[in-house]
């Protein structure tokens, strides 16, 4: 691994580890994020980590980006990956159901098998958060089975669900709110991704990792989700469900 500096911003570098997207980059990610942030101290503003690099952002009334690139090459200098299971693992119930998952059909006739079997394939493994972005607690994860990989709709919805869980490519993420979104979607969660009452407010970070659960509908009401078909959910069905 060789990193690669580019200055962004008079006060920003992004720092490149790898090319391409790969789970087994997520350790190597998370110990620079680590060594990164114990070289940078009280000079650095903000860092943020994802797929394949890192965004560094420093005071420069503090430190200029000279210094800043010489530090972060040293601490980077005989980098280890961090131990697997870094993250924290987090079990997310999913009710699948083509009322609230409307690209479950398709995507299984397109395989040519059944809805049960995507459902379990879906499920069949822990994914890799990489990045937060899009929105609020919003995380993107992978990477999924490649058959189940599906692009993006070619014309996004206007209106996504909060809760909702999709696909696009070889991700999978959950909705934290009611948004537009152009993800395959194929289920759909109770559990409250962003709240600002968290500590960190959002429920993901990048490292961590995801397994969903299937659960049947009467578990996702008791669990407090939104019955509602896709499409029929409205602002005012979601308000405060973030």
């Amino acid at each position: 691994m060789t990193p690669r500096l580019e200055t962004v911003a008079f006060d920003s570098l992004i720092v490149s580890l790898f090319d391409e997207i790969d789970e087994a980059h997520m350790p190597w990610v998370l110990a620079a994020d680590r060594a990164l942030r114990e070289a940078l101290g009280d000079d650095l503003l903000e860092l943020v980590p994802s797929y394949t690099t890192l965004l560094a952002q420093v005071d420069v009334t503090r430190l200029d980006l000279f210094e800043t690139r010489a530090r972060i090459l040293a601490a980077l200098k005989g980098l280890e990956p961090l131990a697997a299971g870094a993250g924290t693992l987090h079990e997310i119930p999913v009710w699948y159901d083509p009322s609230v998952g409307p690209e479950l059909a398709p995507i299984a006739e397109r395989l040519k098998t059944s809805v049960e079997d995507v459902v379990a394939r879906h499920s069949a493994r822990d994914y890799s958060v990489f990045a937060l972005g899009f929105a609020p607690g919003y995380g993107f994860m992978g990477l999924v089975e490649q058959a189940l990989a599906t692009p993006r709709l070619k014309t996004p919805r206007q209106k996504v669900a909060a809760g909702s869980v999709g696909i696009a490519d070889r991700q999978t993420a959950i909705y934290p709110a009611l948004s537009p979104g152009g993800w395959n979607l194929v289920g759909r969660t109770a559990v409250q991704l962003f709240d600002r009452e968290r500590e960190g407010y959002t429920l993901f970070q990048p490292g961590d990792k995801v397994r969903f659960v299937a659960i049947e509908r009467a578990a996702f009401i008791d669990q407090g989700g939104d019955t509602r078909p896709q499409g029929e959910v409205s602002p005012a069905d979601q308000e405060g469900k973030a």
